[in-house]
């Protein structure tokens, strides 16, 4: 029985080591459906990687698209850092004519700082007054026209004398070469008399428009406005405008207000600038005008320590002019001494 079995058992094996291949190629022939399905996700998957590639560049298109408005919307970011305001121009002009009139309140007396008896003396006195101060200018100008009283004078005198006396204003040498050059300009194209009229003021040596206003405005009572370093930086703070040009700012502001206020309005500007709202350290806390300013508290608020940095007769000092008018001598304004006094 031994034998039988054995003999058994191996032709048992000998039928299984047949049926071996089948199983192999039946596990063949069920694999050969997942190899295509596998072949067939492969091509799908390819499929959908052409089609990707295809959509690829509606998409560099949308993206480019997007890119573009965010570079658009850029300068709106940067200008969004600043304070928002939604002031309208109608309120704006109605702002600004408001300052006007406080400051006109506060200064009732003002006028330009420059001494002067005539428009050559306003004249040669705004020349000069470049880089300097205005005390300054009127300190050095009594010796100047003592000596060289017109056009005709100047435009011959030694250049050398008139160096010595301007050498207290600075720059001495450009000056001298500048107000000898506009006193012959004088003498030979106008007859030695200063022109009235803007475009030919700007012709004379070292004359701009800033210069030209000064004279058309306080010699021949001509409407102007005087764009100076304190005018320029107070329209600023206020946000009349943003310009940073001169004649920009000129043609900006000017058109608030009425040509009739242009002179008033310049000086009214240049003294709370002079004396309140300097350029480092603005004196906050006694601005008359504190309420209507959009960059209050820029400088010191606290009124105590505000009134310490008032300049000129607000701070109990004297003015610029040796020879002020009388309305600002009578308003308790004092004038400055001369040059040299102790």
């Amino acid at each position: 029985m031994g034998e039988q079995g054995s003999g058994g058992s191996k032709k048992t094996a000998k039928t299984t080591k047949k049926a071996a291949p089948t199983k192999k190629a039946a596990s063949a022939k069920k694999a050969a459906p997942a190899k295509k399905a596998a072949s067939t996700k492969k091509a799908a998957s390819a499929k959908k990687v052409a089609s990707a590639k295809k959509v690829a560049p509606a998409k560099k298109v949308v993206a480019t698209g997007k890119a573009v408005a965010v570079k658009k919307a850029a300068p709106a970011k940067k200008v969004a850092v600043k304070p928002p305001s939604d002031e309208s121009r109608t309120a704006l002009v109605r702002r600004a004519r408001r300052i006007n009139r406080e400051l006109a309140e506060v200064f009732p007396y003002a006028h330009p700082e420059l001494d002067f008896e005539n428009p050559f003396q306003l004249l040669v006195a705004t020349v000069l007054s470049a880089q300097t101060t205005d005390l300054r200018v009127n300190q050095t100008t009594p010796a100047l026209f003592a000596k060289y009283p017109t056009p005709e004078e100047l435009a011959a005198a030694n250049p050398e004398e008139v160096e010595e006396i301007l050498r207290p204003c600075g720059f001495f040498r450009m000056k001298t070469k500048s107000v000898m050059g506009l006193s012959k300009a004088l003498a030979e194209d106008f007859g030695g008399e200063v022109p009235g009229r803007l475009e030919d003021l700007v012709k004379l040596p070292g004359v701009g428009r800033k210069t030209a206003f000064v004279v058309l405005g306080n010699a021949f009572g001509r409407p102007g406005i005087t764009v100076d370093t304190h005018f320029q930086r107070l329209v600023r703070r206020w946000q009349w405008t943003e310009e940073t040009d001169p004649d920009r700012i000129e043609a900006a502001v000017g058109a608030l207000f009425p040509k009739s206020e242009w002179t008033d309005l310049s000086h009214h500007v240049i003294w709370h600038g002079r004396r309140i709202c300097h350029a480092r350290k603005p004196a906050c806390g006694a601005c008359p005008i504190a309420p209507l300013c959009p960059a209050y508290g820029e400088g010191e608020t606290d009124p105590e320590k505000a009134k310490k940095l008032l300049k000129y007769e607000k701070g109990g000092f004297p003015g610029q002019r040796l020879k002020p008018p009388q309305a600002y001598l009578d308003a308790g304004g004092r004038p400055a001494p001369p040059l040299g006094a102790a």
